[in-house]
């Protein structure tokens, strides 16, 4: 391999990085822009000060921890180019992730049984701000889940036997959504 060709290659990995770092720190603005709106909203007199998090959203919290501990160790067995050791955690990684998305509709549904509506005459700003949050990040680990399948599709096909570099992105963006969860949920429990 002659130089230009390294070169290239170290250019288009380093891109291929700052594009996933420019669209993590787009999501992370996109919270700390909603969480910045919830606090200056709490000043509101009709604001509900009594609320409670669904426990479910406490599940959700174990199981998305438990989502980081699995990829960390598919990334552990693709290094060692064990396919078929990489394939299984990738699985258990999404059938987590799964659960994960299980777990916030029963939250959801927690939410709606208590009286607490996203829209409507019985919603309030409290439970709005929460309903967006919760969906927004939902909405972004569907597309972290779409990332798992293609990432258990190309180590299927022994893609990362050579270049690993899509495999590194997808966890990177795994983590930084198991981290963006983690900080919504510490976020709206002590920040009722």
């Amino acid at each position: 391999m002659d130089l230009n060709s390294q070169d290239d290659k170290k250019k288009h990995v380093r891109a291929k990085k700052m594009m996933l770092l420019f669209s993590m720190l787009s999501i992370a603005m996109t919270f700390a822009g909603l969480t910045s709106a919830y606090i200056v909203s709490k000043s509101r007199p009709d604001w509900i000060t009594d609320f409670k998090l669904p426990s479910a959203f406490f599940v959700s919290t174990i199981v998305i921890i438990m989502c980081s501990a699995s990829i960390v160790m598919a990334k552990k067995n693709v290094n060692k180019n064990n396919t078929i050791a990489t394939s299984i955690w990738l699985g258990i990684t999404f059938l987590l992730s799964v659960v994960f998305v299980i777990s916030q509709f029963s939250g959801f549904d927690d939410l709606i049984s208590k009286g607490y509506f996203f829209t409507g005459p019985q919603s309030t700003v409290t439970t709005s701000f929460l309903y967006v949050l919760a969906v927004l990040h939902l909405a972004h680990l569907f597309a972290g889940m779409i990332v798992l399948l293609v990432v258990f599709y190309n180590n299927h096909k022994n893609k990362y036997k050579i270049d690993k570099l899509g495999f590194e992105l997808a966890v990177n963006f795994w983590h930084f959504l198991g981290f963006l969860w983690l900080y919504l949920f510490v976020f709206l429990y002590f920040f009722r």
